[in-house]
């Protein structure tokens, strides 16, 4: 009889349990897996135990490691950062600290910057004034669950930051939160198509219409697949994606590999130009670093015809992206940001457009370090997609192509995506954009820098080739 009861009781407590997992949201795991997500939180906290023992070192992870993923989850949370006894990274650079660093009341807020002319030849209508230098780079809706893409624009316009879409169009989600947008075209068009694939000018002029599509970013190449275009499976093809991207319902989704109107340096000029005289907004240029001779031919053809070039280049690295692709491309195509970013920012100095055209970096630049290293080789703004998963409650599962993540950020199930609540997430998002740009300020005070805006190569010094790669011309300015 008193293992009757017992039983009993147990029941019930697990089936309380089971009601209160479903019914919170600050922890998506818990919310799709009730009960049986505790194990992994389990897992987590003996974890910090058992690796006293080498049983895996939080360094040793891949893509990205447990430190960097713990910062961000705190970040998010609002849990404090401060560490005590000593680092645990190996760091491959580190930044020179000034003698006398900044005072707070020598401190001063980040001034932003224009993206665009205002007028000149190449000058648009309607410049756009960035004011974070911590944005959130390009993820489209479909990749990412219509839940994830609401709360990423929700924290967005609470941060102050803008959002990209990716090469899947413009959604009403990307809109939800009333942030600024990039809206971003890829080789397909998606979302500014004719039913050929060629660009539709009307469809174009419909979304520069919206106030808060601030910018448009013509896609060249990602950091997961550069030379290969864009691939959303099938199964996640559903009307309302099918209906914004413009293109079959349940088929799978691949982008030419590259834009069949854009064939050399002129042409991408041309095409720069018609977008920003049909829009009247900045036109940027996303591309993964790797035939030096382009990069040369494209700035001189900047100089020559200044109508065609474009208000900001994002460089992306050759690491691998959010985006389902090839092993081969992931692994072993384009150079990685450490190599790409300051070849980028020489090559503009070069040839004189370091106040035409600016530079955005992404690429793994998930944590204040890397940021900050990214402003001092001459980055304008970092964006992140990754790190920004993150901040939802991405837990690196390696599902992402699948529609069947579990946390729900890049899932294609509804009962999964129902896990993720966005006002919860919206607010983990703002507080993770903060987080960065805080901490990068704290570096360039030490630096003896009134804000981020100052930071130049002389500023940071690798101290370890081989370990992340990250170069910095040594005393160099």
């Amino acid at each position: 009889m008193l293992a009757l009861l017992l039983l009993a009781i147990i029941l019930l407590a697990l089936a309380a349990l089971y009601v209160h997992d479903r019914r919170q949201t600050a922890h998506t795991i818990l919310r799709n897996y009730p009960i049986i997500g505790y194990f992994r939180y389990f897992a987590e906290t003996l974890g910090e135990y058992m690796r006293q023992y080498q049983y895996l070192p939080d360094w040793s992870e891949r893509p990205f490691n447990r430190l960097e993923r713990g910062w961000v989850y705190r970040s998010a949370k609002g849990v404090s950062n401060l560490r005590s006894f000593g680092s645990e990274n190996v760091p491959a650079f580190v930044f020179r600290n000034a003698a006398f660093p900044v005072l707070d009341e020598e401190k001063r807020p980040y001034p932003g910057k224009q993206i665009g002319l205002s007028e000149g030849p190449g000058a648009c209508r309607q410049p756009y004034f960035a004011r974070s230098f911590f944005n959130i780079s390009g993820m489209s809706y479909g990749a990412l669950s219509h839940a994830a893409v609401s709360a990423l624009s929700r924290g967005a316009k609470v941060a102050g930051i803008w959002m990209a879409t990716g090469e899947g169009g413009l959604a009403p989600y990307h809109l939800e939160g009333g942030c600024d947008v990039i809206m971003q075209m890829g080789t397909a068009k998606y979302g500014a198509r004719n039913p050929d694939g060629t660009l539709s000018e009307t469809r174009l002029r419909e979304i520069a219409a919206h106030e808060q599509v601030r910018m448009f970013e013509v896609k060249l190449a990602q950091g997961a697949k550069p030379g290969k275009g864009g691939i959303l499976p099938g199964a996640k093809v559903t009307e309302e994606i099918a209906a914004i991207r413009g293109i079959p319902v349940g088929r799978d989704s691949i982008s030419p590999n590259r834009h069949h109107d854009i064939g050399n340096v002129r042409e991408l000029g041309q095409f720069v130009e018609r977008v920003r005289g049909i829009t009247g907004k900045p036109v940027g240029v996303k591309f993964v670093a790797g035939d030096t001779e382009f990069l040369e031919a494209w700035f001189e053809d900047c100089v020559t015809h200044p109508e065609g070039c474009p208000d900001y280049v994002q460089i992306d690295g050759g690491e691998g992206g959010t985006g389902a692709a090839p092993s081969a491309l992931i692994d072993y195509v384009g150079l990685p940001i450490t190599l790409a970013l300051p070849m980028v920012a020489a090559a503009r100095e070069r040839h004189g457009l370091e106040d035409r055209i600016r530079i955005i970096a992404s690429a793994k630049l998930i944590t204040p370090d890397k940021v900050a290293w990214a402003l001092c080789m001459g980055a304008d703004f970092v964006s992140s997609a990754r790190g920004f998963m993150f901040s939802l409650g991405c837990i690196q599962a390696m599902k992402c192509g699948s529609g069947h993540c579990p946390t729900g950020v890049t899932a294609s199930v509804p009962k999964l995506i129902a896990g993720l609540d966005p006002t919860d997430k919206a607010a983990r998002v703002a507080r993770y954009a903060q987080q960065v740009r805080e901490e990068v300020e704290i570096i360039a005070h030490s630096c003896g820098l009134t804000d981020p805006t100052g930071f130049r190569p002389k500023h940071v010094t690798e101290i370890e080739r081989g370990v992340g790669g990250f170069r910095a011309p040594q005393g160099s300015d």
